[in-house]
């Protein structure tokens, strides 16, 4: 066993490319050197560099492989073609049963000789999103051009290179040879030009060597360092860092010493609503935004520098408050211009924005917001005329300088612009609320009026681009139909709303333009939210086999009551009793099935003047009692009582099918015994389809 280090050492790797790029390197590194068992990979990613460590075995074994070819009979061509596809003449074959057969013994292969071999083509077909070639005559392509290679297997160099092509051509501006070489911090010591490269065999040497020279190799170790570095400054002053686990991912991809300040925010700029700052200095600086204990914005900031600066980092402090004033100053002007005009004198100018070459422009969507915004009120307990105001103002920030530069902050300006032109406070909640929940870790609204406008922009959204049909496929989804849906799905889940899913749809698409408003795909709609629900239920580790069972044959689009059934009945198969039930459910539906085939459908009332044994008898009266039960209870919703009375079949079908032979000799007992299982399943088809629930 060996260990492997493979550094990769080139210009600078954007941040959002590094982890996949070290993903992307364990993988093709288990998969080249499957013969040599890989155990235990690591990857390491940074600005400069993507490494990977693991172990390996010594060497590949030596083998003896015989493979058969065509027959004796043959035609000659059959085995001159199956020698040369081996690089085999027809003396290294033999016959053996009717057959030509190839024996090759396979000479072991040291790990180092069998790395030395595939690393090469390895490196060159990796994918990266984008690339670049570089120097003249360059056929190699990398992320960013490609300045070192470090490869060493049990402390001892790998040789190989990269400096031809495939067709032996010399790759010029290139000198991609391997070595034990690598280079610590672009600026340690601090203040030279470049850090002087030094050797590294082993992992540990590797680690030790880049941290003596301001580099942390480990991305994880450089978040915790920030995150750390940055929340320590900020207790210091009795202040709070606001999460952002997305840009502590970033700016851990952006430096590979992580240094924490604190920098100041001018008096002059905290009357700008703390949305617009955190953006601000989140798009622009990547800096991080701070809190007073109450939640109030501070006028402070906290930032991660590359380097340690020799006077304590007063002039990195000074010279980023300097950048973040101009910014602020920007964001500034655009929210004193903004507030000139009114939200409502900004809606006729939607109608001249293109929303969808074939949905019109964003006045045509927002007339169709207003539409459904109105039906959808009175279903959630809203106002029908504040949901109406709220989507008619919805989109006007789109106008606005503040979106224009930060389309991140679009429906909060919105509502910070209506409250300023005394808009009611469910209107402006409405709108600054009306995109969310933007992801799984989103807040949803609950305010009546917010969930109708949110709701009418995703059901719009849906009804529009699956008429357009753009709807969402395996490798793209480019309008965010599936984030929508899942927004639906929150929605009706947080407010436990009572919702008919296609009549909704079927309103949306009323609205579209006429050439749409019979397009196919919108029928796909009901199922594109149910197999969303599905992957939200798996997502949450719930049982979505249950909700796939209950949907079986079943057109029932409420959420609400889909998710009580699947509750309830999942409930009843963590007992005995649902176990029980489950598994004598299945073995009736199997016998159906199989003597179905032979002469059935085996349907119809059975024949108490044909029940022979006291276990079908009490079976039938057990049944007879228990499916107007569950009929009733699931008619009332009431779903818990459903699956108890269903459960309590069990001793009733222990005892038939300990006791009773279904497939009885006399036919016509067969027949009658077939029904009664028959009954069995058709009152547990109210409830689910049991053979689609896993157990």
């Amino acid at each position: 066993m060996a260990e492997l280090l493979l550094e990769l050492f080139s210009e600078e790797i954007p941040a959002r490319m590094q982890q996949p790029a070290g993903d992307e390197l364990v993988r093709q590194i288990g998969k080249a050197f499957t013969a040599l068992s890989p155990r235990n990979p690591k990857s390491y990613t940074g600005p400069r560099r993507i490494a990977l460590s693991c172990e390996l075995d010594a060497e590949v074994p030596a083998e003896t492989i015989s493979e058969r070819g065509p027959r004796e009979t043959a035609p000659e061509k059959a085995l001159e073609g199956f020698l040369r596809k081996h690089g085999a003449g027809k003396e290294d074959a033999r016959l053996e049963n009717g057959f030509w057969v190839l024996t090759r013994n396979t000479p072991a292969i040291s790990a180092e000789a069998y790395i030395a071999e595939r690393l090469p083509a390895l490196l060159r077909q990796f994918s990266w999103p984008k690339s670049m070639r570089w120097g003249t005559g360059s056929h190699f392509t990398w992320v960013r051009p490609l300045r070192r290679i470090l490869c060493t297997l049990g402390g001892t160099v790998v040789p190989f290179s990269l400096a031809t092509d495939e067709g032996g051509t010399p790759d010029n501006g290139h000198h991609l040879t391997s070595g034990d070489l690598t280079e610590g911090h672009r600026f340690y010591p601090t203040g030279s030009a470049k850090a002087e490269p030094f050797a590294a065999r082993t992992v540990a040497d590797w680690q030790t060597g880049l941290r003596a020279r301001r580099v942390l190799t480990d991305a994880a170790e450089r978040r915790e360092t920030i995150l750390r570095g940055i929340s320590q400054l900020a207790t210091e002053e009795g202040l709070a860092l606001v999460t952002d686990p997305g840009l502590v991912e970033e700016v851990a991809g952006l430096v590979e010493w992580p240094v924490p300040f604190l920098g100041r925010i001018d008096d002059t700029f905290m009357e700008l609503p703390a949305e617009v700052m955190q953006v601000s200095m989140r798009v622009n600086q990547r800096y991080f935004a701070l809190r007073h204990t109450d939640g109030s914005p501070a006028p402070r900031f906290a930032f991660i520098a590359n380097i340690e600066p020799t006077d304590n980092g007063v002039q990195v402090v000074a010279g980023n408050e300097r950048v973040l004033r101009a910014r602020f100053a920007d964001a500034r002007h655009f929210w004193d211009l903004d507030r000139k005009q009114t939200l409502e004198s900004r809606v006729a100018g939607l109608d001249k924005v293109t929303f969808h070459a074939d949905l019109g422009s964003q006045g045509d969507r927002v007339k169709r917001l207003v539409r459904l915004a109105e039906l959808i009120a009175p279903m959630v307990g809203a106002s029908p005329q504040h949901a109406a105001r709220a989507a008619l103002l919805a989109k006007a920030d789109l106008s606005t300088g503040m979106v224009g530069e930060f389309p991140e902050l679009q429906g909060i300006m919105g509502g910070y612009y209506a409250r300023h032109d005394h808009e009611p406070d469910d209107v402006c909640a409405a709108i600054a609320g009306h995109y969310q929940p933007r992801g799984p870790s989103d807040e949803t609204p609950t305010a009546p009026v917010s969930v109708a406008v949110a709701l009418a922009d995703r059901f719009d959204m849906l009804a529009g681009f699956f008429a357009a049909g753009a709807k969402p496929t395996g490798s793209g989804d480019p309008y965010g139909l599936r984030r929508a849906a899942l927004g639906i799905i929150s929605l009706i889940r947080t407010s436990a709303l009572r919702l008919d899913l296609v009549a909704l749809f079927v309103k949306a698409s009323e609205a579209l333009p006429p050439a749409l408003q019979n397009a196919p795909d919108l029928d796909l709609l009901p199922g594109f939210i149910a197999e969303r629900l599905r992957v939200q239920l798996r997502s949450e580790g719930k049982r979505h086999d249950i909700l796939a069972a209950i949907s079986a044959g079943n057109y029932d689009t409420d959420i609400t009551r889909l998710l009580a059934r699947t509750d309830a009945l999942a409930d009843m198969l963590a007992t005995e009793d649902g176990k029980n039930l489950l598994a004598a459910t299945k073995r009736a539906t199997n016998i159906l099935r199989i003597e179905d085939k032979k002469d059935g459908p085996h349907e119809g009332t059975p024949d108490p003047a044909l029940y022979t044994q006291p276990e079908e008898i009490a079976l039938a009266a057990a049944l007879k009692t228990v499916i107007p039960l569950v009929e009733d209870a699931i008619a009332e919703e009431r779903f818990t009582d459903a699956m108890r009375d269903a459960a309590s079949l069990r001793p009733a079908l222990d005892t038939f099918f300990e006791s009773v032979i279904v497939n009885a000799d006399d036919p016509h007992i067969r027949g009658n015994r077939l029904k009664l299982l028959s009954e069995l399943v058709r009152m547990t088809r109210l409830i689910a389809d049991f053979s689609q629930i896993d157990g």
